[in-house]
């Protein structure tokens, strides 16, 4: 008999689990046959269109610098960020950007996601310096989310985290969502994460001075929510993830990792919390990596099973879809390096076998 290969099995696997999932919830909820029927069809074509989606995505915007990406199933496309323009544009399938959201109260824009269920796209918005839009007023001192609707562009919240913490040094990255529509955002160079709930109301969640950085150095950086309750955070200056539980945020600790980070970026945590992505961009160097780790402790640890080597493109964001996971090329160390502009920017589907499910 011939030997399935890794990724056929684990295809397979998926799709016996999906099936006893339908027979038992068949037997067990009070739904329609033809209502089950059709959320479980939803499943099964988002798995099946994920492996659709090209390997590489190359999309062309001279000066664009783009740092964050969220795939947008509905409309079938990614949207992504822009450092330069503040912008927010989508890129097609085949490889086509168009303008999206323009928004002038974003310097730079910087993370982003797609809240599906709340049909709303979500921006950090910061100003690293050395942009067209930068100031002396913003420069290294603005952390902003502004919060869109998902089909029109159309601007619903605009808050101003920084004000919060006046004086300080602020740089909004990036932000995960929990189960009530409730943000948590990074603030690279304040000790802070925010929180922005619903209704555009925000507050300070954690601010510990022992993750305080030097000026310009980034600490707070990628943020994943766990559905058990808690965060799991990248802190590149020290090449750490860590994890807060929402209820006590003083028991923080340090998740141990069986390979060494450099320079963690963007994380992406899978829907059942055992898998997850940290971007390693390196700074640019030729040593950029993605790396996946699985954890069977509730993340005190994790376990590396895939690698990447994405090279010298300074990946920044994932994303995912389905079982795939895509990686953001943002030749972010040509903009700061003063080095030749970049024209051509990548999406890149990792090359992993055996992932959990990490988004439709």
């Amino acid at each position: 008999m011939k030997q399935l290969s890794v990724t056929t099995a684990a295809f397979l696997k998926k799709r016996f689990s999906f099936v006893l999932f339908f027979l038992i919830c068949l037997g067990t909820v009070s739904c329609s046959p033809e209502e089950l029927w059709d959320d479980f069809k939803d499943v099964m074509d988002d798995v099946d269109a994920a492996k659709r989606v090209p390997e590489k995505i190359m999309f062309t915007n001279p000066g664009l610098y783009p740092e964050g990406v969220s795939h947008d199933a509905l409309n079938r496309r990614f949207l992504v960020s822009s450092i330069t323009t503040g912008n927010i544009g989508t890129v097609s399938y085949d490889g086509n950007y168009m303008p999206f959201i323009t928004d002038d109260r974003l310097v730079s824009a910087v993370g982003l996601e797609v809240d599906e269920a709340r049909n709303r796209v979500l921006v950090a918005g910061a100003d690293p310096g050395g942009t067209p839009n930068s100031s002396p007023a913003t420069t290294a001192q603005t952390a902003v989310l502004g919060i869109y609707d998902l089909e029109t562009g159309a601007p619903m919240h605009f808050v101003d985290l920084g004000a919060l913490r006046p004086g300080m040094g602020h740089f909004a990255n990036d932000f995960s969502v929990d189960k009530q529509g409730n943000a948590y955002i990074t603030d690279s160079f304040s000790p802070i994460i925010y929180k922005v709930d619903m209704w555009g109301n925000a507050s300070v969640f954690f601010e510990n001075e022992d993750f305080a950085t030097s000026p310009g150095a980034f600490g707070f950086n990628g943020i994943a929510f766990h559905p058990s309750g808690y965060l799991l955070v990248a802190y590149s200056v020290d090449n750490a993830i860590y994890k807060i539980p929402l209820k006590n945020t003083s028991a923080i600790s340090k998740v141990q990792l069986n390979d060494p980070l450099e320079r963690p970026d963007g994380l992406l945590l899978s829907q059942n919390g055992k898998q997850l992505i940290v971007v390693n961009n390196a700074g640019g160097a030729p040593s950029g990596r993605v790396l996946s780790f699985k954890s069977n402790d509730m993340w005190n640890s994790g376990t590396l099973n895939n690698s990447f080597i994405a090279g010298e493109v300074f990946p920044t964001a994932p994303t995912g879809y389905g079982d795939e996971v895509f990686v953001l090329y943002a030749y972010l160390n040509q903009l700061f390096n003063g080095q030749e502009l970049q024209e051509v920017y990548t999406i890149r589907k990792m090359p992993f076998s055996d992932n959990e499910t990490f988004g439709r």
